[in-house]
C-alpha cells in the first residue's frame, strides 16, 4: 500500500472517531450579546421581506424588482403595519410566558396564554386559538383531524424564542418545542417550528451555516416528507453550488403543493412548512454566513418572504451577535429596540433579557455550569423526534369553487372520503340597506367584506350532517380573535359518496351570513389528474 493512501485511510478513521466535545465554554458577555443579535435579526428580516410577503407564489422574485432598506425603514413599517410584526411578537408571548410561569410551563398553561392574547393572529395560529378557546388543548389543538392548518408554517415562524434560551442544546430545544409547537401544529407543520429551534440552538456553537443546518436537522425523522424536503436543498446545493435559481426551480417542481390550508390547495399560494423552510435552508446554504445576501436569497425565493428571511436573519444574528452585525443592517431596528409590540408588554429589549435569563436557568438544569464571567453548555446526542405525518390517506381532488351565500341552509354531495369548506361569517352591519339586499340575494360579486365590531358577541350555531347523521355543531363567533376559520371539515370518512347538509340553528340573516368560498375534496386515492410526491 503506498504510504499516501495509508495516510488518508488514517486521516479518514479518525474523521470519523472525531467525538463531539463534552461541553461548550462560551462568556456570558458573549452569549448575551448573540441572544440580542438573534432578537434584532429575526426583527430585520421581517422588515426586509414585509412589502413582498405572498405577493410572489410559485415564483421567485426578478433580481429587477428592488427590495428595500435603510434608515429608519423599520420604524415606518412599525407605525404604518405593527401586525407585520406577528411572528415576533407570537415569539415574545411565549418568552414571557416561561419567564412568567417557570422552566416547567406545562402545555396547557402555555395554551392559555397564547390562545387569550389580544392580537390578531391566522392560519394554524388561530385554529389552535380557537380549539383551545373550546376546550380541545394540545396536542389535539394541533392535529390535522383538527385543524386544517396542522401543515401551515406557523411554529416555524414563531419558534426562534426556543433556540434562544436553548443556546448549544438542541436535546432541550425540541423538548421545549415539543411542548409549544403542537398547540397549533402538527406533523411536518411542528417539524418546521423543531427546525427553526434548532437553527438557533446550533447557531450559539457553530458559524458554519451548511452544518448548522446539519445539525437542526438531527432531530427530524428522516421519514417525514418535511425532512426530504429540506434534505433535497442539501442535495440540491452540492449540485448546483454557485447557481440557487436552478435550485429553487428544481426544489418548486417537487414540493410545491398544499394538501391541507384551504387557502393554498391546488393554487399558487403556499404556506407549507416543508417548503417555506427549504427556503429558509436556501438562504442560509447560498448565502454562505453573508448576513445581506442571506436574507435577499431568502426572501426572493418567495412565498412567505418576510418570516423565511427572519428566521435567516435571525441564525445569522446569533452568529454574528449584535455587536458584529454591520450598521446597516442593525441601527434601524434599534429605533424601536425598546418600544412594546402591539398587544404585549414586552419589547426586543426586555425580549433578550428574558431569553438570557431562561438560557442561564436551562443551561444548569441541563448538567452545565453558569459561573462568575462565563457558562459551560453541555453538548449531549440529540435523540430523534417520533416520526408524525398530517394527512395520511388524504388527497385533495378537486377545489369547488362556490362564491355562495348561506343563510339558513346549505347543501352539497361529493365523492370522496373528507372536505373542507372555505368560507368565513359577514356582518353586514356598516353596509348600506341596498348592498345588504343585493348580499343576501346571492346576487353580488366578489367585492364582500366582513364588517364587524371587534367586540361583537354574536356567535354562529351551524349543525352540520353528514349522510343524514348529525355529525357537529360548528360554532363560529363574529368577533375576529375568537373566529373559527374554516365552518366545516370532516376527513377520514368512509370513501365514497356523501351527502353534508349545513342547518343554521340561530339565524340572523338581516345581519349575518355565511360566505362559502370554496369547498374542497378529499379521496383516500390520489386523483390520476394530479401529481403527488409521497
Amino acid at each position: 500500500m503506498k504510504r499516501s493512501s495509508l495516510i488518508l485511510i488514517i486521516a479518514l478513521c479518525a474523521a470519523c472517531t472525531t467525538k463531539v466535545p463534552e461541553s461548550i465554554t462560551i462568556s456570558k458577555d458573549a452569549l448575551k450579546d448573540k441572544i440580542m443579535g438573534g432578537w434584532a435579526g429575526q426583527t430585520i428580516g421581517v422588515v426586509y421581506g414585509a412589502p413582498t410577503e405572498f405577493k410572489f407564489t410559485g415564483t421567485l422574485i426578478p433580481d429587477n424588482i428592488p427590495i428595500s432598506w435603510g434608515e429608519g425603514y423599520v420604524k415606518h413599517w412599525w407605525d404604518r403595519k405593527p401586525g407585520l410584526f406577528d411572528d415576533v411578537y407570537n415569539d415574545l408571548t411565549f418568552a414571557e410566558a416561561f419567564e412568567q410561569l417557570g422552566l416547567d410551563a406545562s402545555s396547557e398553561d402555555l395554551a392559555m396564554r397564547f390562545a387569550y392574547a389580544p392580537y390578531h393572529l391566522a392560519h394554524a395560529n388561530q385554529a389552535g386559538r380557537y380549539n383551545v378557546r373550546q376546550g380541545i388543548m394540545p396536542p389535539e389543538s394541533g392535529n390535522w383531524l383538527n385543524n386544517p392548518h396542522a401543515d401551515d408554517l406557523d411554529f416555524q415562524i414563531e419558534a426562534d424564542f426556543v433556540g434562544l434560551m436553548a443556546p448549544g442544546m438542541i436535546p432541550q430545544s425540541l423538548y421545549i418545542a415539543d411542548r409549544v409547537g403542537h398547540l397549533m401544529n402538527s406533523g411536518d407543520g411542528f417539524y418546521g417550528g423543531a427546525f427553526v429551534a434548532g437553527l438557533y440552538s446550533a447557531a450559539f456553537v457553530e458559524s458554519d451555516p451548511a452544518k448548522i443546518v446539519d445539525m437542526a436537522l438531527e432531530g427530524i425523522p428522516r421519514e417525514s416528507t418535511f425532512w426530504q424536503c429540506v434534505n433535497d436543498v442539501r442535495v440540491l446545493h452540492k449540485k448546483y453550488p454557485a447557481d440557487w435559481k436552478q435550485a429553487w426551480f428544481e426544489l418548486l417542481k417537487k414540493w410545491d403543493r398544499d394538501t391541507g390550508c384551504p387557502k393554498g390547495v391546488f393554487l399558487s399560494f403556499n404556506i407549507d412548512a416543508k417548503i417555506n423552510s427549504a427556503y429558509v435552508a436556501m438562504g442560509l446554504l447560498y448565502g454562505g454566513g453573508d448576513f445581506g445576501k442571506s436574507l435577499e436569497i431568502a426572501t426572493r425565493c418567495g412565498q412567505d418572504s418576510d418570516c423565511n428571511p427572519a428566521t435567516v436573519g435571525g441564525v445569522l444574528g446569533v452568529v454574528l451577535g449584535l455587536e458584529k452585525m454591520p450598521s446597516f443592517w442593525k441601527d434601524p431596528v434599534m429605533e424601536i429596540w425598546d418600544l412594546d409590540f402591539e398587544g404585549t408588554d414586552v419589547s426586543l429589549a426586555k425580549g433578550s433579557l428574558y431569553s438570557y435569563g431562561q438560557a442561564l436557568q436551562l443551561i444548569e438544569k441541563n448538567g452545565g455550569e453558569v459561573r462568575e464571567s462565563d457558562v459551560v453548555i453541555p453538548q449531549k446526542p440529540v435523540t430523534v423526534l417520533p416520526l408524525e405525518q398530517n394527512f395520511i390517506n388524504t388527497f385533495p381532488i378537486y377545489r369547488d369553487q362556490k362564491d355562495a351565500w348561506m343563510s339558513d341552509t346549505y347543501e352539497f354531495d361529493f365523492s370522496g372520503n373528507g372536505f373542507v369548506i372555505w368560507g368565513n361569517l359577514v356582518c353586514l352591519r356598516g353596509i348600506t340597506a341596498d348592498y345588504a339586499a343585493r348580499v343576501s340575494k346571492k346576487h353580488v360579486g366578489s367585492e364582500v367584506f366582513a364588517l364587524a365590531e371587534e367586540d361583537d358577541p354574536y356567535v354562529a350555531e351551524i349543525e352540520v350532517w353528514i349522510d343524514g347523521e348529525l355529525d357537529q355543531v360548528s360554532l363560529l363567533p363574529m368577533k375576529g380573535t375568537s373566529r373559527k376559520l374554516e365552518p366545516a371539515w370532516k376527513y377520514c370518512l368512509p370513501e365514497g359518496r356523501h351527502n353534508v347538509k349545513m342547518v343554521w340553528k340561530n339565524p340572523q340573516s338581516d345581519t349575518y351570513l355565511l360566505r362559502i368560498n370554496a369547498i374542497q375534496y378529499y379521496s383516500e386515492k390520489p386523483n390520476e389528474d394530479v401529481y403527488y410526491h409521497n
